[in-house]
């Protein structure tokens, strides 16, 4: 497996560019089963979640095609044979958002066999709000052998309270109901920018939605709808992580390519902990260093709150800041696994049920540590670059499922990180969310 070898000390001083948003490009993949025409996607990021999403779709009969050159991000996408609508679990036990495709084959194709979607290292994912959604709008779910069987000879549209606020439910049943007949009122949905992405491609496809981006989504279901193409927006979470990166490092970093608008919550944080921010212009952040960094609290909430995405890469900074800033995870029961990593590093750090306390500053030693899921990985770079020495992080993969060309882009602004192993040796194993 790959490794990342990374010697700590180095100020992050530079430009670093931000890739397309994973969680954006995923549900818009999965959008272009909703029509027989081609989807082209741009700004699609190369990481291996985008990679087994297009396993997926060929799997099911859909021909993609990929860029290559200077369009490299680029992927074009024709559905118009689902020959086997089915998310095989070889295939998605890898990725978490496999629950993507259920709604648009039910919409388009009538049926779908969608493998359950495992428990992931940062907690569940229950399932329970997409079936509910999509029952009240007459489709007829079963669940055995480890898949969903789900038929419905045609889509009705309806009113749709969610329990609780939940990203790929709002996605997966705004994906449904574009082609079911009626009005579909969907309630409590997630105001997160990767949904309104999803809307703008359906939009651009001929869907009619009103209030994306709002507590309440209205749509009005259409016979059919055609080809588009359309441009993905750039990830805020590896924006966020870049900035805490020029943070943590005392260092002078431009984000650039990315969305400002997107990343208040974070930028207030870093703000309030002493760092200085500037809007450059309307695609780029700068962040520079101004003195010791103090402690402040966070608590992770849905969007536009502070994203639990981000909430590892901000307890890496919590350890380099004067005071105790607490922190409360409020999305996942099982998201502070990097705890330990950087304990082992010398972090003070006390967890007291879904709220850790971390006493800073701390002066972190290198060592050998595990990364458990996509965004503690990310963390445990962010420690590695401030610690004393030469940092070994095992497990890697993780990084590759979320994060484009990370330790490349690292190095472009100075840090000290090398890869050592197979590249993307290890994409069979199973993978965890973020």
């Amino acid at each position: 497996m790959d490794k990342f070898f990374i010697r700590g000390g180095n100020r992050l001083v530079g430009t670093i560019r931000v890739s397309g948003a994973k969680n954006s490009a995923l549900p818009c993949m999965a959008a272009a089963i909703l029509t027989e025409d081609e989807v082209t996607l741009e700004n699609i990021p190369q990481v291996w979640d985008i990679a087994t999403e297009r396993r997926l779709l060929t799997s099911m009969g859909a021909e993609v095609e990929l860029g290559h050159g200077s369009a490299d991000h680029r992927t074009a996408i024709s559905c118009r044979s689902l020959s086997d609508p089915v998310a095989k679990y070889e295939i998605v036990k890898t990725m978490r958002a496999s629950s993507l495709v259920l709604g648009p084959l039910l919409a388009r194709a009538g049926m779908a066999r969608v493998a359950m979607p495992g428990g992931c290292a940062i907690g569940g994912r229950p399932i329970d709000l997409h079936i509910k959604g999509l029952e009240k709008m007459g489709a007829t779910i079963l669940q055995e052998h480890g898949y969903l069987e789900a038929r419905a000879e045609k889509l009705r549209g309806a009113h749709l309270v969610f329990d609780k606020i939940t990203v790929t439910g709002t996605e997966d049943l705004l994906m449904a109901a574009v082609l079911a007949e009626g009005e579909t009122v969907m309630e409590n949905c997630a105001r997160e920018p990767e949904v309104t992405d999803l809307a703008a491609l359906l939009c651009a496809m001929g869907a009619r939605i009103e209030g994306a981006g709002s507590a309440v989504i209205k749509v009005h279901g259409v016979a059919s709808l055609h080809g588009a193409h359309y441009r993905i927006n750039p990830d805020r979470i590896e924006a966020g992580t870049f900035l805490i990166a020029g943070a943590i490092t005392a260092g002078d970093l431009v984000v650039a390519d990315c969305n400002p608008e997107h990343l208040a919550a974070v930028i207030t944080v870093l703000q309030n902990a002493g760092a200085l921010i500037d809007i450059i212009a309307p695609d780029a952040v700068r962040v520079r260093a101004s003195g010791q960094l103090t402690a402040g609290d966070i608590s992770t909430e849905e969007y536009p709150g502070f994203p639990t995405d981000m909430q590892a890469q901000y307890m890496a900074l919590a350890t380099q800041a004067e005071g105790v800033s607490l922190i409360k995870e409020n999305i996942f029961e099982n998201r502070f696994m990097h705890v330990q990593e950087l304990v082992r590093m010398g972090a003070n750090i006390k967890v007291d049920g879904r709220t850790a306390a971390v006493r800073g500053p701390s002066k972190l030693s290198a060592a050998a540590v595990m990364c458990s899921d996509l965004r503690a990985s990310a963390s445990l770079v962010l420690a590695a670059l401030v610690a004393d020495g030469e940092s070994i992080l095992d497990r890697v993969y993780h990084m590759d499922r979320g994060y484009e060309r990370f330790e490349e882009k690292l190095q472009g602004v100075g840090a000290q990180i090398q890869r050592m192993g197979n590249v993307f040796a290890s994409n069979e194993v199973e993978g965890t969310a973020g």
